[in-house]
C-alpha cells in the first residue's frame, strides 16, 4: 500500500511516499481502506517535535521516540470504509462507511490501517463524502467535549479564541446549537467563514484585544497556549468559566487555585473522544445542525503542502489529504 511516511523530524519536507505492507486485522480488530485524513496541528507538532506546551516533551519523546520516530506514519483522525472484519467484532460490517480516531496508532496517513474494534469509530451520515467526514472528528471531538463542560444556557455570551481552526470552526457551531451569543476571535481573513458559522460578533486579534473587555463573558474556550492567564480571567464574569484547549503546566496549577477560591471556574480536561461523543455528532450533522468544515484538500503527494498550509495558522476550518483514488 501507498503511504505518507516520516523517517526523521523535522520539516514538512520529510514527508514522503512510500509503499508499506497491507496490514491484516487481529481478531479483535478491523481493516479500513483510508479515503480522507485530516492534516492536524498535532501531526505537525510530531513531525517537527515542536511542542507550544512543553511539560509532555520528554514523555512524548520517550514514548514516540527518541532519535527518529517509532511509528513512521502520521493521521490520527480519517474516513474510509470497512474491508475486513475480525472474528471478535461483532457491531462493525465489511463495506461501511466509518470515520473516528485512531489515537496513538496514528497511521492513517496510509490507504490501509487496522484498529481495534472499540476504538472510537461511527458510521458516516449519508450527506457526507469521505473528505468532509474527514474533517469531523479532531475539531467535533474536542469541541463538543469543552462546550459540554462550559455547561452554557441559553443566552450566555459565550467567547471563542482561535475559532478558525478544527476546534474552533466546530465550537462556534455548538455554541450557536446551545443558544449562546457567540464572539469568535481570530484574524481577520477568517471572518466570513465564521459568522457563516453562527458567530454573532468577530474581533480581529491583531486590531483588539478582548481582555480589554472587562468581566464581559459567560464562558471562554482558549485554544491559544500563549494567552496570559490573569488578563483572560479578567474578561470572564464573576461566574464565568474559562476552558484551556492548550494549557502549560503553570497555567493547570493556577486553575486549581481560581476553582478552589473564587467564583468562577477554570477547565482544561482534555477531550476523551468518546463513541458516544462521536455518535451526537454524528447526529447533528445528519439532521443539519452542524456542519464540516474543509478548508483544503490534498493529495497524498503534497502532504508536506498540507502540514505547511496548518501551519501557516491561516487555513479556514480543517486541511484534508485525500488518500489513495477519488473521494466517495
Amino acid at each position: 500500500m501507498k503511504a505518507i511516511v516520516y523517517r526523521e523530524y523535522g520539516t514538512p519536507d520529510v514527508l514522503h511516499l512510500a509503499e508499506r505492507p497491507r496490514p491484516s486485522p487481529a481478531p479483535d480488530e478491523v481493516l479500513i481502506r483510508v479515503h480522507a485524513a485530516e492534516a492536524t496541528k498535532a501531526d505537525c507538532e510530531l513531525r517537527s517535535f515542536h511542542f507550544p506546551v512543553l511539560w509532555f516533551w520528554l514523555p512524548l519523546r520517550i514514548a514516540l521516540g527518541i532519535r527518529k520516530p517509532k511509528r513512521q506514519i502520521l493521521g490520527g483522525y480519517f474516513a474510509g470504509e470497512i474491508i475486513e472484519v475480525g472474528s471478535a467484532v461483532q457491531h462493525l460490517s465489511p463495506g461501511e462507511r466509518i470515520f473516528g480516531s485512531s489515537q496513538l496508532r496514528f497511521g492513517a496517513y496510509g490507504e490501509y490501517l487496522c484498529l481495534p474494534g472499540h476504538y472510537t469509530l461511527a458510521q458516516i451520515p449519508d450527506k457526507l463524502s469521505y473528505v468532509e467526514a474527514a474533517a469531523v472528528p479532531l475539531g467535533g471531538l474536542n469541541a463538543l467535549h469543552f462546550m459540554r463542560k462550559a455547561k452554557i444556557q441559553p443566552g450566555e455570551r459565550v467567547l471563542i479564541n482561535g475559532a478558525g481552526g478544527s476546534i474552533g470552526s466546530y465550537a462556534v457551531q455548538l455554541a450557536k446549537h446551545f443558544g449562546a451569543e457567540v464572539t469568535a476571535v481570530d484574524s481577520v481573513n477568517k471572518a466570513a467563514l465564521l459568522a457563516g458559522l453562527g458567530a454573532d460578533n468577530f474581533i480581529d486579534y491583531r486590531q483588539a484585544d478582548f481582555r480589554q473587555n472587562i468581566a464581559a463573558y459567560d464562558v471562554i474556550l482558549d485554544m491559544v497556549a500563549s494567552s496570559p492567564y490573569r488578563s483572560t480571567l479578567g474578561a470572564l464574569r464573576p461566574n464565568g468559566r474559562y476552558l484551556m484547549a492548550n494549557p502549560s503546566l503553570i497555567k493547570m496549577v493556577r486553575s486549581v487555585w481560581t476553582s478552589q477560591f473564587s467564583a468562577q471556574q477554570v477547565r482544561f480536561a482534555f477531550a476523551g473522544e468518546t463513541l458516544e461523543e462521536l455518535q451526537s455528532l454524528q447526529q447533528m450533522l445528519s439532521e443539519g445542525q452542524i456542519r464540516a468544515v474543509v478548508d483544503r484538500l490534498y493529495p497524498m503527494a503534497k502532504a508536506a503542502d498540507a502540514h505547511r498550509r496548518v501551519e501557516s495558522e491561516q487555513r479556514l476550518g480543517s486541511v484534508v489529504i485525500q488518500i489513495g483514488g477519488s473521494d466517495g
